[in-house]
């Protein structure tokens, strides 16, 4: 017969979901932060489609 799990405690919990939080949280900066040098022009290592491209097409 199956027996129940055992309760995790709280201090787990809260380490299992800081660990959550910071990964997002470092991931939101990453983007912001590609977002932003996209925007002054200044990305090197981030490739995306022309303006001048999309006019040729058109």
């Amino acid at each position: 017969m199956a027996q129940p799990k055992k309760k995790t405690s709280k201090s787990k919990r809260d380490k299992r979901r800081a660990t959550w939080n910071s990964k997002a949280r470092l991931q939101a900066q990453r983007a912001l932060s590609l977002g932003k040098s996209i925007l002054t022009g200044r990305a090197e290592g981030f490739v995306y489609p022309q303006a001048e491209e999309e006019e040729e097409e058109a």
